[in-house]
């Protein structure tokens, strides 16, 4: 059914009743009759868009509808049409627009300001775009946040994406695991990661035939520091004998069985299960890793180790697949501080801010496990007396230790982060020299996509977000962060 009697368009109008704002629809393709329709009129009704006065190429239509979120859809000359330059979703109707309206007052100034005359109809389709791209107010000084629109979207495909992939997908083409057996000592353990540099491993129990759970560097971090707690009852000495099986029996009891970081059951995927779903494991246990673990027999029996699955693994397929094609990812492209994820420095005044955890080079290393540790973080940054980026200190530099047996005649309180990082580096290396992939820097005018790709790499857990020049640390964004917007969590 058409809907008649509107020859302005601002006469248009569908939502009865209760607060309102103004929705402006454009189409800025030509055509002899255009009209809208969407879940504003439950589809059921066409609104006429007219000809702009000067631009009878581009139609138009505002209409006053409640504040929230609307799905809409052309009808020019008889033929549905939605405009691909728009956030774009696929619904009950095929590929349609989406638009969401706030209450900001900002906006609806925006749609009700009187066109400038002679405007080309460039300028109305771009006024068009920054109604519906609905900025939601400032997140850093000069750039306005992105829209919901443009998150909700970006969410949907995400979770398409990852829910239409499995494990499989994050299987190298050649490649090892190394896994240890819990019956060798920890100090073996700590050498073998050392060399091999690897931060983690799985944990074999051959007598139960199965994995039994992860050896990690906060295993060593809490070992280190108990072996300078008073009254420890794990010495030096017993790093010779001591087995990785009873010092997770023991960190069980001295932390508690209650507490979800030191469960007692591995948790692991199959290659079956969608990225999404290792993705939500990986949060929800509050882990780094889950091993991608594969048996032919019901039972489980006769476990075969394939990977060792994280979040920068399904990071790098999400940034493969929408890296040529980010038109279907409009948020990417975002400047990342125009969208709510990370922690930020707080601004002057701001009661509620939350000054970042940061540690200048010369604080001694006990400073930094105690911090790792408390604060639950993977890397912590290093700063100069004026906050500008130095190095990271991350929990994985923990096995630097192993080197020559370091750990084994220094105190944490008495060793520098400084020297703790240059055990390593090389010796030629100055302090501070960013080399490889330690220290992962962005600006905050950088796209979202860049920061994604710096968190896929291998071992990058955060992003610090720098002050161009003074490399003044903003900002942190880790690959939390990135899943928990992502996933909505």
């Amino acid at each position: 059914m058409f809907s008649h009697g509107a020859d302005s368009a601002h006469d248009v109008g569908v939502s009865p009743g209760g607060l309102t704002v103004p929705a402006r629809f454009v189409w800025p393709y030509g055509g002899k009759r255009v009209f809208v329709s969407g879940s504003f009129t439950r589809w059921s009704e066409h609104l006429p868009l007219s000809p702009v006065e000067g631009c009878p190429s581009v139609f138009q239509a505002i209409c006053s509808l409640s504040p929230g979120f609307y799905e809409y859809k052309f009808f020019v000359d008889g033929e549905w049409r939605h405009d691909e330059r728009q956030p774009t979703v696929t619904g009950d109707y095929g590929v349609v627009n989406t638009l969401h309206l706030t209450r900001d007052i900002n906006q609806i100034n925006s749609v009700l300001s009187p066109s400038t005359p002679g405007s080309r109809a460039m300028d109305v389709d771009n006024d068009f775009e920054r109604v519906v791209s609905l900025t939601d107010g400032v997140h850093q000084e000069g750039h306005q946040r992105v829209s919901e629109a443009y998150i909700q979207i970006s969410r949907l495909r995400v979770s398409e994406y990852l829910s239409l992939h499995t494990g499989y997908d994050l299987l190298p083409d050649s490649g090892k695991v190394i896994a240890l057996d819990i019956n060798l000592p920890v100090k073996q353990s700590f050498h073998i990661l050392h060399e091999q540099g690897i931060p983690v491993a799985p944990l074999w129990d051959s007598f139960r035939g199965q994995f039994v759970g992860l050896l990690s560097p906060l295993d060593f971090i809490l070992i280190l520091r108990e072996l300078e707690t008073h009254g420890s009852n794990l010495t030096e000495e017993q790093l010779e004998t001591h087995t990785i099986s009873a010092w997770k029996e023991a960190k069980r009891q001295t932390y508690g069985r209650n507490d979800g970081q030191w469960r007692q059951h591995l948790v692991h995927a199959t290659p079956y299960e969608s990225l999404r779903d290792i993705a939500l494991k990986i949060l929800q246990n509050e882990i780094s890793t889950v091993p991608i673990i594969y048996s032919s027999s019901t039972d489980g029996s006769f476990p075969q180790l394939l990977h060792l699955a994280s979040l920068s693994g399904i990071l790098k397929c999400i940034c493969r697949y929408f890296k040529n094609s980010t038109g279907n990812l409009p948020i990417l492209n975002q400047p990342v501080c125009t969208v709510p994820l990370g922690s930020w420095v707080p601004k002057i005044g701001d009661p509620n801010g939350r000054p970042l955890a940061m540690l200048r080079p010369n604080a001694p290393l006990s400073s930094a496990l105690n911090m790792l540790v408390q604060a639950g973080v993977s890397s912590i940054p290093i700063v100069d007396e004026n906050d500008s980026l130095l190095d990271t200190y991350s929990r994985s530099d923990i096995t630097a230790l192993a080197k020559d047996k370091v750990y084994t005649h220094v105190r944490l309180d008495e060793m520098t982060i400084h020297q703790a990082l240059q055990l390593g580096q090389d010796a030629n290396t100055p302090f501070g020299f960013f080399n490889g992939q330690r220290c992962q820097m962005c600006l905050r005018s950088d796209p979202l996509l860049k920061v994604m790709e710096r968190l896929a790499n291998p071992g990058v857990r955060r992003v610090f977000i720098v002050e161009a020049g003074s490399k003044r640390v903003e900002g942190i964004i880790s690959l939390r962060d990135i899943f928990k917007f992502l996933l909505s969590l």
